[in-house]
């Protein structure tokens, strides 16, 4: 029987790691492109190893050209920082009130929430559009984070872990005096750090992918996120596959090294979520 449990194993890994390999290799193609001539990006076989090391040329043009990347990545980690900020503080506070006290009509406030979460986003931009322009909130990065600041799933996610806090501990710190904030904060939120973090992350990335939103709502090249503009760089360098590849790679870079960093807290945050009954 352990024969075959190693046989199994083996033969798991082995799979698993050319499933793995080829995930990797349209990212290793577009690596290899973004540091080749042009002339050399669509040569067969493909060369993975330029034949003429050109340094970080086409990087410097992306960062540094007509249209400097570093701009848009500013503001990309602007919304998308100030965004996860206050989304993870909104919904936080949201989960523990739906959790952990007790008012009338909770249930049913939670429900209706929720069934805010079934309606497409689609559905609702005309109206969010229209709201914007009357307030003063379009093309503006404060418009754009408060968009995102508010989310059903967060609340939903954050509340299913406040529920798995024994509440002998909320009823422990009221005996001793503290209130609901205090008791949050010190006591509900350091025991669920992981979950925190995994929606953090989660939520940081969507807003740095979001392509929607900042398409309708913002007119300013100067406001434009890194979405927006790949999508500018592309239509004007169609033909610089080098260039575009380039670009590609600054964009999702970030989002790499943010899950190498955090992939500790997001494994914690579902193996906490896995526990719970």
């Amino acid at each position: 029987m352990r024969k075959k449990e190693v046989v199994l194993k083996i033969i798991t890994t082995a799979v698993m790691t050319v499933i793995g390999i080829l995930f990797l290799l349209p990212f290793a193609w577009m690596l290899s492109a973004s540091f080749k001539l042009e002339s050399e990006v669509f040569t067969f076989p493909i060369q993975w190893i330029p034949t003429e090391w050109i340094g970080f040329r086409n990087y410097e043009e992306v960062w540094f050209g007509k249209h400097p990347f570093w701009k848009y990545y500013w503001n990309s980690i602007k919304v998308g920082v100030i965004t996860t900020l206050l989304s993870c503080t909104v919904s936080a506070l949201a989960a523990y009130g739906f959790s952990k006290i007790n008012f009338r009509a909770s249930k049913w406030l939670f429900f209706i929430v929720l069934a805010t979460f079934m309606v497409p986003q689609q559905a609702i931009l005309v109206p969010q559009f229209i709201l914007y322009r009357m307030i003063g909130l379009f093309d503006s990065h404060i418009g754009l984070i408060l968009l995102n600041s508010f989310s059903v799933l967060g609340t939903f996610m954050l509340r299913q872990f406040f529920m798995g806090l024994p509440n002998d501990y909320i009823e422990s710190a009221k005996i001793d005096g503290a209130g609901h904030f205090r008791i949050f904060v010190q006591i509900a939120l350091p025991l669920i750090k992981p979950a925190i973090a995994t929606y953090a992350i989660l939520r940081f990335i969507w807003t740095w992918n979001d392509y929607q939103n900042p398409l309708i709502f913002l007119r300013t090249d100067a406001l434009y996120t890194i979405q927006l503009a790949m999508q500018k760089f592309t239509s004007i360098n169609g033909e610089f596959y080098s260039l575009i590849m380039a670009a590609a790679v600054s964009a999702i870079l970030p989002l790499l090294i943010l899950f190498v960093i955090g992939q500790k807290r997001v494994i914690d945050g579902i193996a906490l979520g896995g526990v719970k009954g």
